[in-house]
Parts: C-alpha cells; sequence; structure tokens
C-alpha cells in the first residue's frame, strides 16, 4: 500500500510539472539593438501560438534596473514575471537591459554626456525594430515608474497602437524632488530648492553644497536638466492612442494622487486603481518595512488583477 501511495505522488507530482510548464509555454529569444554607444541586449518572450498577436514593450524604470526589473542591491522579477504572464495570455514581450546595465553595459555613456533624451531614443529603436515583424498585430508600450514618461514620449515619436502605464509619476521630476526634500531639515531645503530651481531653467550651478553633492554633482546636471524638461500630465495629453493608467494603493514610491493626475490630463484614457499592489506589482501591506521587504523576494508573484486589466485593455482595442 505505501509503494501504491508513492507511486500516485509521483504521477502527482510529474503532472503538476507537465501543468506548469504548459502555463509559462513560449520561447524566450535574444535580441540586440545596435546603438552608436554600443548595443543593448533585450528577450524576445514569444508564445507558441505566435501569429497574429500583440507584443508589448516593457519599459523599466529609474536606477540601474535590468530586463527583469533587477538591479544589484534587489531582486523582486516583476518585469520577467510580468512578460511571464503576458505570454500565457499570448501576448509577446520585449523587455530590455538598459543602456549600461547588465548585458547592455557597453552601451553605457559618461554621466556627463548621458541625457534623458537617449533612454527616448532607445525605447523609439525597439519600438521601430518590432515594427518590422510581421507576426505581430499591435505594438503595445507598457511603461513602469520613470518608464511611463519615456514610453509616453516614445509613443509619441514611434507611435504605438497602446499606451499602458503603471505606477507612472504624475508630474515632472523637479515638482516631485522638492515633495521628497519636504521632510528634511530645513538647512537641507534652503540649499537644495534654489539648485531645483536654477536646473529647471537649464542653468547649471557650480558650488554645491558638500551634503548634497552626491544628487547635485556637476557630471549629473545635464541629464537633470533633460529630465526636468518633461511633465507626464503635458506628454501623456499629447497621446492619440488607447491609453491604460495602473495604480496600485500600497506603492510607497507613487502615489494614486498621481495617476489620478495623469487620468485628469487625458480624460480618454482607461484608469485602474489595483488594492494592496506595490510599486513592484506585488502584495504588499502600506507599512513600508514589509512593503520593502517584497522587493527582495523573486518567487513573490505579482498581482494577478494586474494582469487582468492589461490583458483586457489590450485584448479589447
Amino acid at each position: 500500500m505505501k509503494k501504491i501511495l508513492i507511486i500516485i505522488f509521483l504521477l502527482a507530482t510529474f503532472n503538476l510539472i507537465a501543468q506548469q510548464k504548459e502555463e509559462t509555454k513560449g520561447t524566450e529569444n535574444s535580441v540586440t539593438l545596435e546603438t552608436e554607444s554600443g548595443n543593448i541586449q533585450g528577450t524576445l518572450l514569444i508564445p507558441d501560438d505566435s501569429l497574429n498577436i500583440p507584443v508589448a514593450l516593457i519599459i523599466a524604470g529609474s536606477g540601474p534596473t535590468d530586463r527583469d526589473g533587477n538591479n544589484a542591491m534587489m531582486k523582486n522579477n516583476s518585469l520577467k514575471m510580468l512578460a511571464e504572464e503576458l505570454c500565457k495570455k499570448n501576448i509577446a514581450s520585449l523587455r530590455y537591459d538598459k543602456r549600461g546595465i547588465a548585458a547592455s553595459n557597453d552601451a553605457g555613456l559618461d554621466e556627463k554626456e548621458l541625457r534623458f533624451e537617449n533612454y527616448v531614443d532607445d525605447a523609439v529603436a525597439w519600438i521601430e525594430l518590432l515594427k518590422q515583424e510581421k507576426q505581430f498585430n499591435k505594438i503595445v508600450v507598457i511603461g513602469h515608474s520613470e518608464g511611463s514618461l519615456i514610453g509616453m514620449i516614445a509613443s509619441q515619436k514611434a507611435p504605438a497602437d497602446i499606451f499602458i502605464s503603471i505606477a507612472g509619476v504624475g508630474q515632472s521630476a523637479d515638482k516631485t524632488l522638492k515633495e521628497q526634500l519636504k521632510s528634511q531639515p530645513q538647512i537641507v531645503i534652503d540649499a537644495a530648492f534654489p539648485i531645483i530651481d536654477s536646473l529647471v531653467q537649464g542653468k547649471t550651478v557650480d558650488n554645491i553644497d558638500p551634503m548634497l553633492y552626491s544628487l547635485f554633482r556637476p557630471s549629473v546636471q545635464p541629464y537633470i536638466i533633460s529630465w526636468f524638461k518633461y511633465d507626464p500630465q503635458n506628454e501623456i495629453k499629447k497621446l492619440k492612442q488607447p491609453v491604460l493608467i495602473v495604480q496600485g494603493t500600497t506603492d510607497i514610491q507613487v502615489s494614486v494622487n498621481d495617476a489620478n493626475n495623469l487620468f485628469n490630463a487625458n480624460k480618454s484614457a482607461k484608469l485602474e486603481i489595483i488594492e494592496g499592489m506595490n510599486h513592484i506589482f506585488k502584495e504588499a501591506e502600506s507599512d513600508r518595512e514589509k512593503n520593502i521587504s517584497t522587493y527582495s523576494q523573486p518567487d513573490l508573484p505579482v498581482k494577478k488583477e494586474l494582469i487582468e486589466v492589461i490583458v483586457d485593455f489590450i485584448k479589447n482595442q
């Protein structure tokens, strides 16, 4: 009897493995985008039923983020999981390491040469590359966090069929930075705000207080100036294609108010608020410490509601 139970258990296990393989069916292909400063590497995940299907370009957020949504300090696999879940719903995806990061390290620019537009141009080039593939019937741009703004601008320059913002900031970066600095001592605010105001005007600042040097060092100021120029509310207003705005209620980096700002700027968009979803698409409490702990849990699944609203929106356009 004991042997029979073991056999039944093994058969059940093999069946579960077979189901898991079926759920994650698809083919991953390495894709290279050639740029003047070096190659950018990406992964194209294509479902087995690959004819006449949508494809999503997934654009990562700020910082040294790779194609899977990870960096050297934390691994959560958020973008990888997003791509895999879309694949299960017969939606292809292309995600890539940002220039200067991971396998795209060779495409990195010196800090003093880097501009926000470099990231936009990269996204435009990826869209154009996807348009050459006749098997795809829709090009969808999905921008996460800072990638939302990048995607908005790229979708104007190389018109995609659909734009989706996940946890996109709803105001220009200078305003967001000022809000974040308001919690600091007054001496920090008094030193930082004039620098921010100068950079908004496109003017660099030579004399930086040592306590603010890492934030406003001279070599990074040109990038900050290029970034401050763009207001997400203005950019999302320019989009003519269907737009979906998604925001989680337990996101400790971007708020529901940001999503409302984006929606108010483009009332033809669809707004979806997902209860209990944090910045990296995971189920999380509002408690900061518990929330941040999910940033280093690569096996914690993304919220199924996120996949549902994205898939529904794509397939109904």
